[in-house]
This record gives C-alpha cells, structure tokens and sequence, in this order.
C-alpha cells in the first residue's frame, strides 16, 4: 500500500453504514438493536461502531437470503413488481 492511500477504517459509525446500505440512520440502528447486524458501543456515552467485517458479514448473508427467497418465490407471470413490496 502506497502511503498515499488512505486506511480503510476498521469501524464505521451507523452513519457510514446507513450511507453505504443507502438506508436512513433509524434503519441502521433497528438493525443493530435487533442483532441482525453485529455492532459493538463504546466510550462513556455509548456510540454504535460497525467493524467494516461484521458489515461485509451481513451483506453477504443479504444475498443469500435473497436468493433463497427467489427462488422460493419464482416471479410469475400475473405478479407485477408493485404487488411484491
């Protein structure tokens, strides 16, 4: 690594996470509260940190789900998009 490149952060605030999932702050949040994405709080006043690992975890575990529910759910014909969501 060039000492121009700059670090990847090994944690992110549910702020960078939000931004990178393109999903609002209280999303990230309910995510983390549930335990569907593992985060860690630190400091006196308990901010949430996301290590970019458990972030890439989660993401990968996304597509899976994904693609187990597509396909169980095979996209007919008579369905639209619309009746999906």
């Amino acid at each position: 690594m060039s000492v121009f490149e700059p670090m990847t952060p090994r944690f992110l605030t549910l702020t960078d996470v939000a931004e990178t999932l393109n999903i609002s702050a209280a999303q990230t949040y309910a995510l983390v509260r549930s335990g569907e994405l593992r985060a860690i709080k630190v400091g006196g006043r308990g901010q949430w940190r996301v290590e970019a690992t458990e972030l890439e975890k989660y993401i990968s575990s996304a597509y899976e789900q994904t693609a187990e529910f597509v396909s169980t759910h095979p996209f007919g014909r008579d369905e639209s998009p619309e009746e999906t969501n």
